[in-house]
C-alpha cells in the first residue's frame, strides 16, 4: 500500500523531478552498476517520512539503505526539498491565496531518542531527549516555515528566527508581505521582550495573558498543523535523525505534502483537472 495517495505523490514527484540536476558519472572507468531510478528513491523517502521506519526496513531489492542515505544527502546538498516547499507555497498562493495578515507561531516538542545536533532534555518528557519545532503558519494553518532546536530551549528566543522565515516571501517567492501583520502567540510569549521584538519588526500582536484561562483565539490553526505533522508523519513525531539538515529536509517535504493536500482540497470545488480525485479529499 503506498504511503500517500497518487493524487498527492504524482504532482509532488513531477515538481521534484524537474528540480533534480542531471547525474554526471565521475567513475574513472565508467563501470558503475546501473544507477537506481530517482523515482524509486523518492518514493522510499516518502515512506520513511510517513511510516517512520528505519532505512534498512524500507530497503529491498530495488534500493539499498546506503543508496537511500546517499541520494537523500545529495538532494539535501542541492537544496531540493526547500525548493519543492517553495514551489508548493507559490502554487497555493496563486490558486487559493496565502493569508499573511494573521500569522501564528508556537513550539511543539517531540521525542528524539537517538539524540543528535538538536536534541536536549525535554521539560515535558521526564528529562528524556527531545527536539522542539518552532512553527510559523498563516491564518488558515498553512506552514510557512519552521525552526528546530533542543527541547529545553524556551519558545521566546526562537521567535525572531521563526518570524525571519517570512523574508522568503519577499525575496525568493515573490509573494509579497502585507503592510499589516498580526502575530498570534500563546501565554508562553507573554513578556516585554516579545513585545519589544514585535514592535521592532513592525508587527502587531495578540498574545494570551499569563495566569488566565486558555485563550485560544485565532491560534487553533497551528495546533491543527502540529497535529498534521505528528499524526501524518511518524518521522516527525519520533525524531530519530541526528543531523539538523536531515530533519529540516523531512520537515520541508512534510510541509510540501500538507500544502499540496490543502491545495487539492480547496481547488476541488473550483477547478477541474485530469487527475482530480473522484471524491472530496
Amino acid at each position: 500500500m503506498p504511503a500517500l495517495p497518487s493524487s498527492l505523490i504524482e504532482p509532488l514527484w513531477d515538481q521534484f523531478a524537474a528540480l533534480i540536476p542531471a547525474h554526471v558519472d565521475t567513475h574513472a572507468l565508467g563501470c558503475h552498476r546501473p544507477r537506481i531510478e530517482d523515482r524509486v528513491v523518492f518514493d522510499k523517502l516518502v515512506q520513511v517520512l510517513v511510516l517512520g521506519a528505519a532505512y534498512e526496513r524500507i530497503a529491498d531489492s530495488t534500493c539499498s539503505a546506503t543508496t537511500l542515505r546517499a541520494r537523500r544527502d545529495e538532494w539535501i546538498a542541492a537544496g531540493l526539498f526547500e525548493e519543492l516547499e517553495d514551489i508548493c507555497l507559490r502554487a497555493y498562493d496563486q490558486i487559493v491565496g496565502l493569508d499573511l495578515g494573521d500569522v501564528t507561531v508556537d513550539g511543539c516538542i517531540v521525542k528524539a531518542p537517538c539524540g543528535g545536533q538538536v536534541a536536549g532534555k525535554s521539560p515535558v518528557g521526564r528529562g528524556k531527549l527531545g527536539t522542539k519545532r518552532s512553527l510559523l503558519v498563516d491564518a488558515a494553518g498553512i506552514p510557512l516555515g519552521c525552526v528546530i532546536a533542543p527541547a529545553n530551549r524556551n519558545d521566546s528566543p526562537l521567535l525572531r528566527p521563526t518570524l525571519a522565515k517570512l523574508a522568503r516571501f519577499d525575496e525568493g517567492l515573490g509573494v509579497g508581505l502585507p503592510d499589516r501583520i498580526t502575530v498570534h502567540l500563546d501565554a508562553g510569549y507573554d513578556s516585554a521582550k516579545t513585545r519589544d521584538l514585535l514592535h521592532e519588526l513592525g508587527c502587531e500582536s495578540v498574545i494570551s495573558v499569563k495566569g488566565f484561562p486558555l485563550q485560544a483565539g485565532a491560534r487553533w490553526v497551528i495546533e491543527r498543523t502540529n497535529s498534521w505533522h505528528n499524526r501524518g508523519f511518524r518521522r516527525l513525531a519520533i525524531c530519530t535523525d541526528r543531523h539538523d539538515r536531515v530533519i529540516d529536509a523531512f520537515i520541508a517535504l512534510a510541509n510540501a505534502v500538507i500544502i499540496t493536500r490543502r491545495l487539492i482540497a480547496q481547488a476541488w470545488f473550483t477547478h477541474r483537472w485530469d487527475s482530480r480525485p473522484a471524491r472530496q479529499p
